[in-house]
């Protein structure tokens, strides 16, 4: 279907969610930034091109303090579930509280820290796919069964989750996270959002009280130190599960999707796992977990891309279309894993540039090293217009719901580089 002009266009929001990128491609032909009406009915600045992106992801006129734009009177998009109580991360704030809530969560992405968990990450990966060669010959299901439970293993490894709550609270997230087109949440959303603010909240009296070596231990120590107060230790919390699993989960399954659509690629990947890591940068761009970036509203008149944006007003930063920007690649609607990059700003740019994107690559590399090296033939299940994008928050992720498969030619399990 032809999308609707981008001057007849009612909503920003109102997208084909299994194929937002035609509409990108004609918004942003038509100017770099735009004027605009949310699903919601909030009144935002769309960004669109590279450049203009860049720009605006690390413009001093844009503030990231939700609270500050509330407190104002700013007609803005209120944080979603479960609510502003638990939006003071570093997401959410700005200089000087944003430096010092990086800097203490800093401490779990080391190099050190995430060199000693490489090797443990390799061995998950592992198990899932022998839980996954179990099932015979049967379609299985990758998001639920590898990219969903990988990365919220890791970061149970990090934060120190019981292996035995990180299904339920996987799940709880996931109900909580759906997409709801700009209504209000579902019951369900509701119900899941307080079951994982009364499951953060008891893994930190825990902690409080029996002090432990992992990242909420460190939070909670530097919490009774007076570094940061407790609504900011939980937020924090919060903001690490979700950036932590959730679009690791979509970088994966949608890596995975593009692949499978590219079987020749697919193949030359297989073939050849040192492409890896650039493969990684294409997934990213091609089709990035994170569409638009986080909560950003214009603190006083600002000029992006020689716009002005009237102070008050929110501004959303497509990083998906910055991605197939043709002013930053060529031919951007191909998908090549052998493309030089990275060329993409999925980790956002400046002081708000993604902590754990270290951390996303290295998940990211081995799972699909591993996945490939197991199952170099592996196909889909359904017809490709079958897939549904139904997973993500509103307009900012993006991801499959889920992606079956056919694991063709499995081979013997190797020792992986």
């Amino acid at each position: 279907m032809t999308p609707p002009r981008a001057r007849e266009l009612d909503r920003w929001g109102d997208l084909d969610r299994e194929c937002p990128f035609p509409l990108y491609d004609e918004v942003r032909a038509s100017g770099p930034v735009h004027d605009v009406t949310l699903a919601d009915g909030h009144r935002a600045f769309l960004v669109l091109g590279y450049a203009a992106a860049r720009e605006a992801l690390n413009h001093p006129d844009l503030s990231k303090d939700m609270h500050a734009a509330l407190a104002r009177g700013g007609d803005v998009v209120a944080e979603g579930l479960p609510g502003p109580d638990f939006a003071r991360h570093m997401l959410s704030v700005d200089p000087p509280d944003h430096t010092r809530l990086r800097r203490l969560a800093a401490q779990a992405f080391s190099r050190t820290r995430l060199q000693r968990l490489e090797p443990r990450i390799g061995e998950i990966a592992a198990s899932l796919l022998d839980d996954l060669a179990a099932q015979g010959d049967e379609p299985v299901d990758l998001v639920a069964g590898y990219a969903r439970p990988l990365p919220f293993a890791v970061l149970g490894e990090l934060l120190g989750i019981d292996r035995a709550d990180q299904g339920r609270l996987s799940g709880w997230f996931a109900t909580m996270l759906a997409p709801t087109g700009g209504a209000a949440p579902s019951a369900e959303a509701v119900a899941a959002s307080d079951r994982v603010v009364g499951y953060l909240t008891g893994l930190v009296d825990r902690r409080w009280a029996e002090p432990t070596e992992d990242l909420v231990g460190d939070l909670v120590r530097a919490c009774q130190d007076g570094l940061l107060t407790r609504q900011e230790l939980l937020s924090t919390l919060f903001q690490l599960v979700v950036a932590g699993h959730d679009t690791t989960t979509s970088l994966i399954g949608n890596g995975v999707a593009a692949l499978l659509a590219h079987p020749d690629q697919r193949d030359a990947l297989a073939a050849d796992p040192s492409r890896v890591p650039r493969a990684v940068e294409e997934f990213l761009r091609w089709d990035p977990p994170v569409h638009h970036a986080t909560f950003r509203y214009a603190a006083r008149d600002a000029t992006i891309a020689g716009t002005v944006v009237p102070a008050g007003v929110q501004v959303l930063v497509s990083l998906a279309a910055a991605g197939r920007d043709p002013g930053r690649n060529p031919d951007p609607a191909a998908f090549d894993i052998d493309r030089p990059g990275p060329a993409h700003l999925a980790f956002g740019h400046g002081i708000h540039h993604c902590l754990g994107a270290r951390l996303a690559r290295m998940e990211a590399e081995i799972a699909f090293r591993a996945l490939l090296a197991r199952f170099p033939r592996l196909g889909l299940a359904v017809p490709r217009e079958e897939l549904r994008w139904g997973h993500g928050d509103g307009l900012v992720l993006r991801g499959l719901s889920e992606l079956p498969v056919l694991l063709r030619g499995a081979q013997p399990q190797e020792t992986l580089p």
